[in-house]
């Protein structure tokens, strides 16, 4: 069954499973304690450290093992920005950052600290040029993924650092999806990872704090990983997550050349075998084994579980496979289209036949779902001259019902109305807002805006042809 998840959790690297296994027999002891067996666990893991300090381009006594990524990511942002508490309280990071970020960036603000989201363009990269912007003279610390977890776009890295060092700010930099696949550019101030994303064991995250950068950790204070991490260090995890790291980045240069070629033939196969399909993310400034689309008028819960039924494991960033019923915090952003979302990432070793049987599968997957939705088959927009517009426009009650089903009640009506009328269609789905936008642009009719209602908001297209 090809699994095609690993920007979530990829598979345990062999190098990973065999590094894993010899420590535990000698790795268990406390590396603090000076007999023979405390000097043995400390060997392993002062070793562990310098050669994930080697991958990741810092010094050994700047990296730090912590208990996830996620926790490093928290711990860094609450240290760097209670170091600098004297310059200011206010944080910067992308509209698209991993949840952790947006979760310390809540956590702050509830604090009493302040910060500013920088959008992203429809690829979902930031521009230099609006970092820049957001920074204030009270700007305590900023924040920036190396390249993102949903759709695979690298950021401008390099030329954000450049910035934020002008301005005397320290620039985080969530490497968790990149690291495996290369050194991340200079110029970051810290520097967060997760090891079960490249084939480490879960459980083991890194943070990296340059010298001289202004850290006071939070919480608690501890003895071990020089105070910034409580807690006793798994040193057979970290171990085998050293080990896995050094093996795939000796690996990465030719995997990502056979990769992105079968990636390239994921995103020019699958937008020309299924209608109304829209790929986004960066086509070549991207992470070379991540690709992600999105399909209109099909539930993503329905398509993930077809798939799975046709055993091939993926991801989704749609709302109609979340709990919270809102779409993809990165597709939102983006304002690409979110319903019907598929996200493939595959992990090292990955077969073109496999990738050839997806390609075969998807198709059919996807207009079984549709049919099973009474979606509408599409045709191409017309070219009919406009019309005045009808003195009230037609109106397509959605309320209490979730994606896709808005988009495709809209589509059902629509060639029912002049052209030059318009369509006002009520939904309380977070997803209307993102959707019914994407769904205007994929066919070619104009958006007018949204406004609110008694319940829910009304969305208003106009039709075009």
């Amino acid at each position: 069954m090809p699994y095609f998840d690993a920007a979530s959790a990829a598979p345990l690297h062999p190098v990973a499973r065999q590094a894993l296994l010899a420590s535990l027999d000698e790795g268990w002891a406390d590396p603090a304690r000076l007999y023979r067996e405390g000097r043995r666990a400390r060997l392993l893991l002062d070793a562990a450290r310098e050669a994930a300090a080697e991958s990741v381009g810092c010094r050994p006594d700047e990296l730090v093992f912590t208990s996830s990524g996620t926790t490093a990511v928290h711990s860094g942002i609450a240290g760097a920005l209670s170091g600098r508490r004297r310059v200011g309280r206010h944080l910067v990071h992308s509209a698209v950052e991993h949840s952790s970020v947006l979760h310390s960036a809540a956590a702050h603000e509830a604090g009493g600290g302040s910060f500013t989201e920088v959008p992203v363009d429809r690829s979902g990269a930031v521009s230099p040029a609006a970092y820049a912007g957001a920074l204030r003279a009270d700007t305590a610390l900023a924040c920036l993924q190396s390249a993102n977890h949903e759709v695979g776009t690298e950021q401008p890295v390099a030329e954000v650092a450049g910035i934020c060092a002008a301005a005397g700010v320290p620039l985080l930099v969530d490497a968790a999806q990149s690291l495996g696949w290369g050194p991340v550019p200079g110029g970051w101030s810290l520097l967060t990872a997760s090891a079960h994303k490249w084939g480490g064991p879960a459980g083991v995250g890194l943070l990296a704090v340059r010298k001289g950068v202004r850290f006071s950790p939070q919480g608690p204070a501890g003895e071990r990983e020089s105070g910034r991490a409580a807690g006793f260090e798994n040193i057979p995890a970290i171990v085998a997550a050293a080990a896995s790291l050094r093996a795939v980045r000796a690996e990465a240069a030719a995997e990502s050349v056979r990769l992105r070629a079968l990636v390239d033939l994921i995103r020019t196969t699958v937008a020309g075998r299924v209608p109304d399909v829209e790929v986004v993310g960066d086509p070549e400034r991207r992470l070379p084994h991540l690709v992600t689309f999105s399909c209109l008028y099909v539930d993503g819960e329905t398509l993930l579980h077809e798939l799975d039924r046709a055993e091939f494991s993926v991801s989704s960033g749609s709302s109609c496979t979340s709990s919270t019923l809102t779409p993809s915090h990165v597709l939102k952003a983006m304002g690409v289209l979110s319903e019907g979302n598929v996200r493939l990432s595959l992990p090292a070793g990955t077969t073109r036949a496999d990738v050839d049987r997806f390609l075969e599968v998807l198709p059919g997957v996807v207009a079984g779902v549709r049919a099973k939705l009474g979606a509408p088959v599409s045709a191409p927009p017309s070219s009919t001259a406009p019309s005045p517009s009808p003195a009230a426009p037609l109106v397509v009650d959605a309320l209490g019902r979730r994606c896709p089903i808005p988009v495709i009640e809209l589509a059902k009506v629509i060639e029912e109305v002049p052209v030059g009328g318009t369509v006002r269609v009520l939904s309380d789905d977070e997803a209307a807002r993102l959707d019914i936008p994407a769904w205007c642009e994929m066919r070619g009719q104009e958006y007018v805006g949204e406004e609110p209602a008694e319940q829910g908001s009304a969305y208003l297209v106009r039709r075009l042809g």
